[in-house]
């Protein structure tokens, strides 16, 4: 396999990611590549297949599959579905187009709540305390919000139709993953062969046709599939085999997040079928050294980091070269991406909740890697976290005017592991010496660095949110964490941001090993008590996973567990079971947890004793009801 000096380079965003802003693995490589001189194209063929499926000419198949079902084995989704379809027909385009900006006068119709059919996703705004005024959005929105109204209503339109195509069409899919369970920690390669063996769906036929069309306009000799998340990985094969079936000729690459966590020790030779490389670690170098081997300049030996199928066995490559330096990788450019059609979503009223769904962000990074890096439940030996590396505040902010010039938005969400508060205060610095006006958000730790005075400079620099993990809210298992902050010192940075008007979520942890369901009691207890004292605004409740990158993966006994084997296989490998003595099932405290976070995400029920929200006897916090008030009782606010 031989191409020239400069091949043309298509890189691809797969199905399912977010659909308000674009994953930028592609907008990183593009810029990267074609700043070295590269022809580089880029295609987000994930918003391509949700636009193509929902749409006056995609609805007709997904009510085609639904009629296929046996009436008796309809759901209350389905035949709402089938009774309204004209309804659904009328309403799509509209609803997209509001979604996406370019049409704002049907959010009068919308809000008439006579327009959009509405399914059993509506239900939700039961849950919505009414004010007296017969409209239980008014509390979210007045009498003048009409447009976020609209939009969270269309948001249900789609969801229901997110139903109906996973109950018709295609049980693995979901706006934001598609058929997960297929790679997510899976030994074996035998579920994903089997699903891309299997009979295809109208997903599956739309992104081949999706990609067929893609690859003819671009005409590339490589074609680059990130995958960042379990779910991209399944749409990313589809995507491979049907260029492969077409075009033979094209060189197919896979790398991402995904890969760098899960795919270290790849073996199997099936993966191969559908892609001549997988690359680890930051793609820059890698791509270099693959395009001057295909070229002739280079021999297989020298690779870097990538994987090959040689003889029917999988070889690993790495002649172990030093990465680019974060300073030089360029800018990223979404040049060629279709900012104008993607979708503003609005599936959560809290205003910190929904920048994730909500409006276009510039994705950029302050740094490579995370400063801290000591987190006992995170990836630190990985090269995304363990190798840290800043570019200067002129590179940084040099790099936001470029982005803003190209995209025209000046929204950046800062995608860190950990934003390291010295470059944030030197971003800041920066920003106010050009006079530059920008909207930023990003992760943070809790650190006592973030003093009031710098989170008051970051407000002015353009900070309008920030999101940091408490994880378990317990000054025990937060030493046990390594993570370096304590529970009173995460109220004072907190309620610091808070006061100089930016908003805060807290990530926030359970199933931690040695966690007793007196220390999940304590935890929900701090977190009421953050939310009372109007610390943080938003929080979202994860389960710990054990990984065998982490350093309770690899140091287990220090955790006070033992590791169960992993199950044999050549493919994936991450999550690894463990034996906690404590015997406490946090599956079952979970629902508990979320649901008392989402009330006090909308103010309700923080002066509720948390006892009340779990089903099984617990006993009583060990906290005292004013610990935050008392912690914070030293803070000049």
């Amino acid at each position: 396999m031989s191409l020239s000096s400069s091949p043309r380079i298509l890189s691809v965003i797969p199905p399912m990611t977010q659909l308000n802003t674009p994953y930028p693995a592609t907008a990183y490589l593009t810029g990267f590549l074609r700043e070295r001189g590269f022809h580089a194209e880029q295609a987000d063929l994930a918003l391509a297949l949700v636009l193509e499926l929902l749409s006056k000419q995609g609805l007709p198949g997904i009510r085609d599959a639904a009629e296929a079902i046996h009436p008796k084995k309809r759901s209350k989704t389905l035949k709402h579905f089938l009774n309204q379809f004209d309804r659904y027909l009328t309403a799509i385009g509209p609803a997209i187009a509001l979604l996406q900006g370019r049409d704002g006068s049907i959010a009068h119709r919308i809000c008439s709540r006579a327009f959009l059919p509405e399914g059993p996703r509506f239900a939700a705004l039961d849950n919505y305390a009414d004010d007296g005024s017969g409209d239980p959005l008014a509390w979210a929105f007045g009498a003048l919000g009409v447009q976020d109204r609209a939009r969270h209503l269309a948001t249900l339109f789609l969801n229901d139709l997110a139903d109906v195509l996973r109950e018709a069409v295609d049980t693995r899919f979901e706006f934001v993953r598609y058929g997960e369970t297929l790679a997510q920690s899976q030994a074996s390669f035998n579920p994903l062969a089997a699903a891309l063996a299997a009979p295809p769906t109208l997903v599956d036929t739309t992104l081949e046709k999706l990609t067929l069309d893609t690859v003819a306009r671009s005409q590339p000799d490589v074609v680059l599939l990130s995958v960042p998340f379990p779910g991209t990985v399944y749409a990313a094969f589809c995507i491979a085999r049907a260029i492969k079936a077409r075009y033979p000729a094209i060189v197919t690459v896979l790398g991402g997040g995904y890969v760098n966590t899960e795919l270290r020790e790849l073996a199997e030779p099936r993966v191969f079928d559908h892609f001549d490389y997988v690359t680890l670690d930051d793609g820059e170098k890698p791509l270099l050294a693959l395009f001057e081997h295909l070229a002739g300049k280079r021999p297989r030996l020298n690779l870097v980091r990538t994987f090959a199928r040689v003889d029917g066995a999988v070889r690993y490559y790495n002649s172990q070269e030093p990465d680019i330096p974060f300073e030089e990788v360029g800018t990223p450019t979404w040049d060629g991406l279709p900012l104008d059609r993607y979708l503003s979503l609005l599936d959560m009223l809290n205003p910190m909740h929904r920048l994730w769904s909500d409006g276009h962000w510039n994705k950029l990074t302050v740094a490579h890697g995370c400063y801290w890096k000591k987190c006992s439940f995170c990836d630190v030996s990985l090269d995304y976290i363990g190798r840290y590396d800043a570019a200067s505040a002129r590179t940084l902010v040099d790099r936001i005017e470029r982005i803003v010039d190209e995209t025209g938005h000046t929204g950046f969400h800062f995608v860190d592991e950990a934003a390291p508060p010295k470059g944030l205060r030197a971003m800041a610095e920066e920003l106010q010496r050009r006079n530059l006006s920008i909207s930023w958000w990003g992760n943070i730790r809790f650190e006592k660095s973030f003093t009031p005075e710098l989170c008051l400079q970051l407000a002015d620099s353009g900070c309008i949110a920030v999101s940091g993990g408490l994880e378990v809210a317990s000054d025990r298992l937060l030493a046990l964490m390594k993570k370096g902050v304590s529970v009173d010192q995460v109220a004072r940075v907190t309620r610091a941001f808070t006061d100089a008007g930016v908003l805060v979520h807290a990530y926030l942890m359970y199933g931690f090993p040695t966690q007793t369901l007196h220390d999940t009691v304590d935890a929900l207890e701090y977190v009421r008590q953050l939310f009372e004292a109007n610390c943080i605004q938003s929080g979202f409740f994860h389960r710990f996973a054990c990984t065998v990158h982490s350093p309770v993966g690899r140091n287990p006994a220090e955790y006070g567990i033992k590791l169960q084997a992993l199950p044999p296989g050549k493919f994936a490998k991450n999550d690894v079971q463990f034996i906690d003595p404590t015997g406490v099932d946090h599956d079952r405290l979970g629902k508990a947890l979320n649901k008392a976070l989402y009330n006090y995400m909308h103010g309700i029920c923080l002066d509720q004793d948390v006892r009340s929200w779990f089903d099984e006897r617990t006993p009583k916090p060990r906290v005292s009801r004013h610990f935050i008030a008392r912690a914070l009782g030293g803070y000049a606010g």
